[in-house]
């Protein structure tokens, strides 16, 4: 008997429906307690944490590239979110603020949908891994702190800054219940054995303990801060709210939740290959990721992205194809249907605690431990990008790590390149030489500069080229030799041309050889081959020195068989 193979939008089929259909609901269940503390601690509400693991859940899934992978609320997500809502509610008011919040949620969709139109995928992760690491560090740094207040029992605050001025007024003024919560909710999320984790996750598990211990066994107190009445029912549109005066602060921070959700997205879709021995398509991910923020926005979710606890908790329950994402989402929507009420009583110290945990695993604590011992500089990079990431903000440090970081390597690839750069005037300064060239070089008694350059060629290396121009004077023919060069930099090539002309206005003869494929047309485009005669362009380093000893013996006549015109 034969299996029909059903098919589905975007590739998917129905030959998983079990493993797809555990891997959901498991991934909802972890889903859960997160989507409702990220939507608190955002300042949004509960509420518009589930609608966007609902929303993004659903459609990154249904039109992403990663198969496996379940998106919804994330920490780095929720930090620059709490950003937005602290801003623009204290300018114009909690409800149109919160209603332009939203707008910028969808502003960060499109952006992420024009990433993948425009195929950026590839090059969105193309960043160093002490940037990333600094980074993400510093986002878990700022969730535990922005988390100490509500742990303890006291009003959440949207600033760092301000959090950790507040700590010794918080420590003064704990609440107790709150606290013994919050303490319980860490030690049930640390304690809970990996092994069980797939059969109760620990953070729902935390939850439902704490959530019950506060009703049944501490009930009716008004010092615990709940999260009070959610409304059930589908989410209320949001039309798009403009307004002219922040219309650039707007886009700011939609290309920065763009820019960070396809970051963390694209670096959970490696993790997911990793786990599936699959390949994403990371363009399809980005328009599909943009689509699910877009809508999340529209009907008040919070912006979402991959999220790696969640991919991998679905793939080791068994979810495999984009019916697992879907699932997942369909799950949290029926909760928030029909059993919304049950999260009311739900502490925001249990929240905090949940959420604090969050922070400790986003936090890179296996390369803090070891950074120093691969590079000191790397370790200060990552380090100053986690400083900036906590108490400057996440586009200004992700800026100023990526302009560094591609500084220290142009500098390492300029000493690359510079070491390969040797100046011969000796027969006997170089063991490359052959018996014939050292014999020719030996018989120009010092007259002829062979400068011989190695490597892709660089703007870094312009100046080391232009630096061995004063020593070019000295010598009565100069032959550069760029038969080791397989690439060469426009700054490079004009190094090479003020080389070239200065050795010619100066009164001495000079050679090229070993130009070919794109240096040579490179060279080509800059007019630089109209310095030289035809019979400066040798085929060979061997063929230039000969030509060279002819003109130092003054006999200017070409060598039969051994120019070619490039």
């Amino acid at each position: 008997m034969t299996t029909r193979r059903f098919k589905f939008v975007n590739g998917l089929h129905f030959k998983n429906l079990r493993g797809d259909f555990y891997g959901g609901i498991t991934a909802a269940v972890v889903a859960l307690p997160l989507a409702l503390a990220f939507g608190v601690s955002s300042g949004a509400g509960a509420i518009h944490g589930l609608y966007g693991a609902i929303f993004v859940g659903f459609f990154a899934a249904l039109l992403g590239g990663t198969p496996s992978q379940i998106s919804g609320p994330t920490g780095p997500m929720t930090v620059v979110m709490a950003t937005i809502v602290t801003t623009l509610t204290a300018k114009y008011g909690p409800d149109i603020g919160l209603g332009m919040a939203f707008t910028v949620v969808m502003l960060g969709g499109l952006f992420q949908i024009l990433f993948g139109v425009f195929k950026l995928g590839k090059f969105i992760t193309l960043m160093p891994y002490t940037v990333i690491s600094g980074f993400m560090s510093g986002i878990g740094v700022i969730i535990i702190l922005l988390q100490i207040g509500p742990l303890l029992g006291q009003a959440a605050s949207g600033n760092v800054v301000t959090s950790v001025l507040a700590v010794p007024q918080v420590l003064a003024n704990i609440e107790p219940t709150s606290a013994g919560l919050g303490i319980l909710t860490l030690a049930i999320v640390f304690l809970w054995p990996p092994k069980l984790t797939r059969v109760i996750p620990a953070p729902l598990l935390a939850l439902v303990i704490c959530t019950l211990l506060s009703v049944f066994l501490l009930p009716n107190n008004p010092n615990v801060r709940i999260i009070g009445e959610i409304p059930a029912g589908l989410p209320i549109f949001q039309p798009p709210n403009f307004n002219p005066d922040v219309l650039r602060e707007m886009v700011g921070y939609g290309i920065m939740l763009a820019t960070l959700g396809a970051i963390d997205s694209l670096l959970t879709s490696l993790v997911a290959d990793n786990i599936t021995q699959t390949q994403h398509n990371s363009d399809r991910e980005l328009m599909g990721q943009g689509v699910g923020n877009l809508l999340a926005g529209l009907f008040g979710g919070l912006p979402g992205a991959g999220a790696t606890m969640r991919t991998v908790i679905n793939s080791q329950a068994g979810g495999s194809t984009p019916l697992s994402g879907m699932v997942h989402a369909l799950v949290l929507l029926i909760i928030v249907l029909q059993a919304s009420s049950l999260t009311e009583p739900i502490p925001h110290s249990v929240l905090a605690g949940i959420l604090i945990k969050v922070g400790i695993d986003i936090i890179d604590w296996a390369f803090l431990k070891r950074a120093h011992k691969l590079s000191l500089k790397g370790a200060g990079l990552m380090y100053l990008v986690l400083f900036l990431t906590v108490f400057v903000d996440l586009i200004t440090a992700v800026a100023v790590g990526a302009f560094i970081a591609n500084l220290l390597t142009v500098k390492s690839l300029t000493d690359l390149q510079v070491k390969d750069m040797k100046t011969i005037a000796d027969p006997n300064d170089d063991g490359s030489l052959t018996k014939a060239e050292q014999d020719l070089l030996a018989q120009m008694k010092g007259q002829v500069l062979l400068f011989s350059l190695g490597g892709p060629m660089s703007f870094g290396a312009a100046k080391a080229i232009s630096q061995r121009m004063k020593i070019v004077e000295k010598y009565e023919v100069i032959i550069l030799d760029l038969s080791e060069v397989p690439r060469v930099g426009v700054t490079a090539s004009l190094a090479i041309e003020n080389m070239l002309k200065d050795a010619v206005q100066k009164g001495h003869d000079a050679f090229l050889v070993g130009a070919n494929g794109q240096v040579q047309a490179r060279l080509k485009h800059l007019e630089i081959l109209h310095e030289l005669p035809a019979s400066h362009w040798p085929k060979d380093r061997l063929q230039a020195l000969q030509r060279a000893l002819q003109l130092i013996q003054g006999d200017p006549s070409d060598v039969v068989n051994v120019i070619d015109t490039p």
